[in-house]
């Protein structure tokens, strides 16, 4: 019985036997659609292939897709664990055509690879096509499949558009047939949803164009877009009817069953599937660079992780179950998928430190959701209001209330819900941009087919010599411009932002003019120097010469440099979970962001630090190496989570560090794999000083720092500062701390002395106590003191008193405050909390309480406190 891995590996094989580039999935983070949240089919790392935009050097190309359906419009989150078929994360394996075969090739290749390849009873198979697709109809019965398993289909389930307008065409679709055992008709059909008939495979034919009035025309490059389901054909290859039999699931099952002691098959066989799917949507995701948070793609992956956290809460788990777990899924995916195996120490971290936070309120939300059930009729929906305090207090998402409510039978009110919601909801749509490139990307798609991508020259020189190959306005392309323009040339030496480096800026001369390039980016290849033109024009063709502004582009290198010393050195301090988030290396300053969960404190920095200026001091020589991702990874470099890497990489290495095991470079100490630019000997960073330690999101930290002039200057006015007060302390620098704590200790020593004092005038202003109903009572209005102060004052008189009752008003100025205190010889006959309520509602304020030997409260009207005294000296006198 073949594996998910074995059939994954057939049927790229097989498609590479037939001319087929294999393509590596793309990151689940689309970067050419901002439509989507996630990519969730093979067809999107090439959609600007098929709309024409963009040319690969393949024309045929065949891919296993990692996929996630979890937001947006693609959702299966609710029935992930509840069916046979439904998943947050799918591969989908694929065959594409660029213009090259078609209808007559694709549908061959499918039958031979169903029929031959995978063994499966061609009896047993049914096809779908689009109901005035003659063409296909026709192939199919070719290949021999009987005209009655070939059904017409005339709605959309048969034609598959990009969208409103561009490219689309007709559909064929596999079927395989389970048995008449199973109940369910066949497609089209009025009982077509039974699972008796399984689509296996959809074959869409690109051969039209939509146009915005809605007419169809034919496309000149007709091309092919296939997807098939690895788990789902899984399924069937290994004799089941149910995706979590598969080898791959039914692996993370049992061990998830196995951690929680439970029957993989038993009562509790819901919630292994649920984590199961979960473990491997999550572990993606991270892998691919989303980290959990309240908003956008963060905000799904949290969503995930918490259904799978109550769910193994429900299976019995008392630890952390998903990152138990992370080995068991390494184990089944991490060959085909290595960078599950690269961000396992990343991936563990994560959902241990997400599940840790969440497991403290799961159990007081769910008490509270059993409370609230009971209190409904058999039945009853879940007033809405409820679940937004479930999702408020203990940040339950709407869906996990409803998971929790389904196995009771009970639903939620989803209209009240979102109404509390509403503004939460605005903000989050606000929130969310999608993702993608620039808007005009058509026009550098365009300068990119045309002229190919620029060449870097700037890891080897910072001047050069180029030609201009196009010139952009306003997003249109000019032969001749002046004042504001992006300039693209054959070669460059200025960098283009990426990877967290600033964009080169310098001058651009040629014989009819020259300009100030202000940044460089990149798209598609293609360098894009924004340049303001301060002499003449620049034309299209012209020779130029190109500078960099060296002096920049050397503060940049140092920072970039001291980025990838201060990450290792982040690893050695807190842990091999530290991976880097983000950064910006700019000419005046370095930020680096990391994974860690908790502060870094002052000693953990100061070590870091320290770390980094020794390594700077060894002044060795920074190498780098062209080689292929795999050869990296083997030497131990360390990638960016979510980057996707081509053909070869760029190696950096730094440092002299004896013993540190990092393969056969096991004497380097920072070995990544970087894009950027960076000195050529360590020592030329000059210095490195951190200046600001930080928290951006959960789990994510933030460090800033200098290096070179700007670290020496930085310290150089911490001196002058230091010296600036020991001079005021008339002291040497070093006792400069113990100065300052002696006058922060006689500054505290004197706010006592005044509180006192304060207090002291303030009751000496007072009467004597009085006889209320034979109780001793001290009732007074207070000037000069705080509200806070007012328990000191109440204990001070109960002291005096010995025994009985002291009631005090501060007349703070504005709103006042009340204090009241009873002996605790007479707390079973009067409490300090009835007295002040009294007091309080005489003022004109609401509620007060506490204990009965000490109650405070707040009013409104200060106007009213002799009527407030009064009322409590009442309260006092009924008891």
């Amino acid at each position: 019985m073949p594996s998910l891995n074995d059939i994954r590996s057939t049927f790229l094989d097989y498609f590479v036997r037939q001319g087929h580039a294999a393509v590596p999935s793309s990151p689940l983070v689309p970067r050419n659609d901002p439509t989507l949240m996630f990519v969730n089919s093979g067809m999107v790392q090439f959609k600007n292939v098929f709309t024409g935009l963009e040319t690969r050097p393949y024309s045929r190309a065949t891919t296993a897709q990692k996929c996630v359906r979890a937001g947006g419009k693609h959702n299966d989150l609710d029935n992930v664990g509840y069916t046979a078929r439904h998943h947050t994360f799918f591969e989908m394996l694929g065959n594409f055509s660029f213009g090259d075969y078609f209808k007559h090739e694709a549908i061959p290749f499918a039958w031979e690879l169903v029929t031959k390849e995978f063994g499966i009873d061609p009896t047993r198979l049914l096809m779908t096509v689009y109901h005035t697709d003659d063409e296909a109809h026709a192939i199919w019965r070719k290949v021999g499949v009987p005209d009655d398993r070939i059904i017409r289909i005339a709605t959309d389930d048969n034609f598959w558009r990009m969208g409103p307008t561009g490219p689309c065409g007709p559909c064929t679709e596999i079927f395989y047939d389970h048995g008449d055992h199973i109940p369910g008709g066949p497609p089209g059909s009025p009982d077509e949803d039974g699972d008796r008939f399984i689509e296996i495979w959809n074959l869409v034919f690109m051969q039209n164009e939509q146009h915005a009035d809605g007419t169809l025309t034919d496309l000149a490059a007709q091309s092919i877009d296939t997807g098939m389901g690895l788990e789902r054909i899984g399924a069937l290859l290994q004799g089941s009817h149910d995706n979590y039999d598969t080898d791959t699931m039914r692996a993370l099952i049992e061990a998830s069953a196995n951690a929680t002691s439970t029957d993989p098959d038993g009562p509790s066989n819901v919630h292994h599937r649920v984590i199961a799917d979960h473990l491997r949507s999550t572990s993606f995701l991270i892998a691919d660079g989303v980290l959990p948070s309240n908003e956008g793609r963060g905000y799904v992956l949290r969503r995930i992780i918490r259904r799978a956290v109550r769910h193994a809460h429900q299976a019995g788990a008392k630890d952390a179950l998903m990152p138990m777990l992370v080995p068991a899924l390494v184990r089944q995916m991490g060959a085909a998928y290595p960078e599950l195996s690269q961000g396992e120490a990343m991936i563990t971290e994560t959902l241990r430190g997400e599940e840790e936070r969440f497991r403290g309120t799961l159990e007081r939300g769910l008490r509270m959701l059993d409370d609230e059930v009971g209190r409904l009729a058999d039945g009853a929906a879940l007033p809405g209001d409820v679940a937004f305090r479930l999702y408020d207090t203990h940040g339950f998402p709407l869906d996990l209330t409803q998971d929790a409510l389904r196995e009771q039978g009970r639903d939620v009110d989803v209209a009240g819900f979102d109404a509390a919601m509403a503004e939460q909801k605005a903000r989050a749509r606000a929130a969310w941009k999608g993702s993608g490139e620039s808007a005009d990307a058509e026009v550098w798609f365009e300068i990119a087919d045309e002229v190919g991508p620029t060449e870097f020259l700037g890891y080897d020189t910072e001047t050069a010599e180029g030609q201009v190959a196009a010139l952009v306005v306003d997003g249109a392309r000019v032969d001749e411009a002046t004042g504001t323009v992006a300039v693209v040339v054959n070669q460059t030496p200025f960098y283009a932002e990426a990877g967290g480096q600033v964009g080169d800026t310098g001058v651009v001369r040629t014989d009819t003019g020259a300009a100030r390039i202000t940044d460089t980016r990149k798209a598609n290849g293609v360098f894009i120097h924004m340049a303001e033109v301060t002499e003449g024009s620049l034309k299209v063709g012209q020779d130029v010469v190109l500078e960099v502004d060296a002096g920049r582009r050397q503060d940049i290198r140092a920072n970039h440099s001291a980025t990838h010393l201060l990450h290792e050195a982040l690893r050695a301090a807190l842990g091999e979970h530290v991976a880097q988030r983000g950064s910006l290396n700019a000419p005046e300053r370095l930020r680096f962001d990391f994974s860690h969960g908790q502060g870094v404190s002052l000693e953990e920095l100061a070590r870091v630090e320290a770390e980094v200026n020794g390594y700077i001091r060894q002044n060795a020589a920074v190498s780098t190496r062209i080689m292929t991702p795999d050869d990296a990874r083997a030497l131990g470099a360390q990638a960016l989570f979510g980057e996707k890497y081509g053909d070869e990489v760029r190696v950096v290495s730094m440092g002299r560090a004896e013993g540190s095991g990092k393969g056969a470079d096991g004497d380097t100490y920072s070995l990544e794999l970087c894009g950027g630019t960076h000195v050529r000997h360590t020592g030329e960073i000059g210095a490195f000083v951190t200046v600001g330690e930080s928290a951006i999101s959960s789990g994510v930290r933030r460090i800033e720092a200098l290096t070179g002039q700007a670290a020496m200057d930085y310290l150089r006015g911490q001196d002058h500062r230091l010296a600036e007060v020991a001079g005021m302390f008339k002291a040497r620098a070093e006792e400069v701390p113990e100065r300052v704590q002696a006058l922060l200790d006689e500054r505290k020593a004197l706010q006592q002395e005044l509180a006192q004092a304060k207090r002291d005038l303030a009751m000496a202003k007072g009467g004597e106590a009085k006889d209320v109903n034979g109780l001793k009572a001290v009732l007074q209005v207070v000037e000069g003191v705080s509200g806070k102060e007012l328990a000191a004052l109440v204990d001070q008189q109960k002291s005096a008193l010995g025994s009985g009752v002291v009631v005090l008003i501060a007349d703070t100025g504005g709103k006042p405050a009340v204090a009241v205190g009873v002996t605790k010889d007479l707390t079973d006959r009067l409490s300090a909390v009835d007295v002040v309520k009294a007091a309080v509602e005489a003022l004109g304020g609401r509620g007060g309480g506490g204990r009965p030997e000490m109650a405070q409260g707040g009013g409104a009207d200060v106007s009213k406190a002799d009527a407030a005294l009064a009322a409590a000296e009442a309260v006092i006198a009924d008891r």
